[in-house]
């Protein structure tokens, strides 16, 4: 159904990006940065990691966010949206037309786009909705039809629902005290939505729980899902070993992938949701796992099937995959507690 996007032959880039504006919209700030190295790479669905608190800041990790937009203007900007929610979005808020910031990407693996022309829906939650756009424009350069459906807490955390109606086959709105839409969360209106837009494969982007009832409600009806998760990064290129998640291979294994090289972008049925945040006790590399080819038979067993052992509770380094999970995709991970 889909293919995936061609790899970045130069890959990421390390560049003092100039701030070019940062303006609120509603209850979120989205921040413009003149980066034309990140722009001219970009993907829909990687992400940047910007530096936050200036030279002599404590705060020494990164915060990750999905690219929402690029233009060529001004050579290549950059745009990224984010919430205030903690000391290093707040100090991002803060910043000034011409203040320089480092910043790193672009980053991760996009969202593959279908080979043909199918119909597909896009499903954000809060801001994790801003990578969904620039996926909408190349999926209409694929001559795919595009439906949204955004939901939040409120109207004004719906991000981009003004631009969702305007390029978007059909917009639903979905919020949780009734002030925009329909009273509710966005898989209240999914199945609704699925039959009306005739649905081919889903794209999926905001909070962990939503991301696990869009893949239960796609398998229901037999379809793809594309998801780009949300996992606190704290270096954004696969040293540390935070941001990993437990996601199924096309051989059966369990690996804990990195969202943020891995992904953030994975098939949604390939990742253990329920084991999110855990190190699974059958997953390559958790304490006492063994390929199966090399276990001893049991006495009267079964050839030395896996026996359950104790989750390792991060206790043990997860071991990075010997191959990517999944075909080379794209999220950006937006960074909500930065």
């Amino acid at each position: 159904m889909t293919a995936s996007e061609p790899e970045s032959e130069s890959g990421p880039l390390q560049v003092r990006g100039t701030v070019l504006t940062v303006r609120r919209i509603d209850a979120y700030y989205a921040m413009t940065l003149v980066a034309p190295g990140i722009a001219a790479r970009f993907k829909p669905g990687q992400f940047v990691a910007l530096a936050v608190g200036g030279p002599d800041t404590s705060m020494l990790l990164r915060r990750a966010f999905s690219i929402h937009d690029v233009r060529p203007d001004h050579g290549g900007t950059v745009e990224v949206v984010f919430a205030v929610s903690g000391r290093g979005t707040r100090w991002l808020a803060e910043r000034r037309a011409r203040d320089v910031l480092d910043v790193t990407g672009p980053l991760g693996r996009p969202f593959p786009v279908p080979r043909d022309p199918v119909s597909c829906l896009l499903v954000g939650g809060g801001y994790g909705s801003a990578p969904l756009f620039a996926l909408a424009g190349r999926l209409r350069e694929r001559r795919c039809s595009v439906d949204f459906l955004l939901g939040a807490a409120s109207g004004d955390r719906v991000f981009g629902a003004l631009t969702a109606r305007r390029t978007g086959r059909s917009a639903t709105f979905t919020t949780v005290d009734g002030s925009l839409g329909v009273r509710g969360i966005v898989t209240d209106m999914l199945g609704q939505v699925i039959h009306e837009a005739r649905t081919d494969v889903i794209y999926a982007c905001g909070p962990m729980p939503m991301l696990r009832q869009v893949t239960a409600l796609a398998r229901r009806y037999d379809l793809p899902v594309q998801v780009a998760v949300e996992e606190t990064m704290a270096c954004g290129i696969g040293v540390c070993m935070t941001c990993v998640l437990p996601v199924v291979g096309s051989d059966g294994i369990t690996r804990m992938a990195r969202s943020c090289v891995d992904g953030p972008v994975f098939r949604g049925e390939q990742v253990r949701w329920d084991d999110v945040g855990t190190i699974p006790f059958d997953a390559f590399g958790a304490p006492g796992w063994e390929p199966r080819a090399r276990r001893p038979p049991r006495p009267g067993g079964d050839g030395g099937q896996a026996g359950a052992g104790p989750k390792s509770g991060g206790q043990h380094r997860p071991s990075s995959p010997s191959s990517p999970p999944n075909p080379p995709n794209p999220a950006r991970r937006q960074n909500h507690g930065a």
